[in-house]
């Protein structure tokens, strides 16, 4: 079992990166601004899944592998890369892809309304692939949480609690988010600001693929 002190100083060390904005707050803010605190849940599950999966590739030491060789590192951050630069086109383009007016006369009501197509699927996959395929949080296991372990303990216990305190942070981090955001709900829902937001998003999402890659 990992010592409560050192699962608190572990917490401690992760506040700073968590608090630094990233991809998965730039989606959870997306949502809520456009749907509501609802909206918020499959941002928050889907982070916390990619914390498990990185927690149990870290015990299998697939993310060994991966950090310990510089051709795989360079292929996961690079692929993380464009698949945030990719999110982030497409919410900008979701963003200015004007409604056709259509008069209240036209035949067109009767037909459902076009939408675009929803990139790389729900917001709990988009936060969970954002998550999986950021290299930095699979360092966090190998660098990070070593430094908290107990040696000569099973590790797969250790690594599973440490994973759960970490999950349980991030998930009150984005939660109070979704409280601030909420609460400004009715303004930030206006036609104009909800375009604003989206951009915004698409360019932190942009500028956070393009960072990935160059770092």
């Amino acid at each position: 079992m990992v010592h409560p002190y050192a699962v608190a100083g572990f917490l401690v060390a992760l506040l700073p990166l968590i608090a630094t904005p990233g991809a998965s707050l730039a989606l959870l803010v997306r949502q809520v601004t456009e749907g509501g605190r609802g909206r918020a849940v499959p941002v928050v599950l889907g982070t916390v899944t990619g914390l498990y999966v990185h927690a149990a590739l870290a015990t299998a030491g697939l993310s060994a592998l991966v950090m310990h060789s510089s051709q795989a590192f360079t292929a996961v951050k690079l692929a993380g890369a464009a698949y945030l630069v990719g999110l982030g086109v497409w919410t900008w383009r979701s963003a200015v892809s004007p409604a056709s007016p259509v008069s209240p006369m036209s035949p067109a009501l009767s037909r459902p309304h076009r939408r675009l197509p929803t990139f790389s699927g729900s917001p709990y996959l988009q936060a969970l692939l954002a998550n999986v395929l950021n290299p930095k949080a699979a360092s966090i296991y190998l660098t990070l949480m070593p430094q908290f372990v107990t040696p000569g303990e099973p590790l797969g216990g250790q690594i599973l609690t440490l994973a759960t305190a970490h999950a349980l942070l991030v998930a009150l981090w984005l939660l109070g988010w979704t409280v601030l955001v909420g609460r400004a709900a009715h303004a930030l829902r206006s036609p104009r600001f909800k375009e604003l937001g989206a951009k915004v998003t698409a360019v932190v999402l942009i500028a956070l693929g393009i960072r990935s890659a160059t770092v």
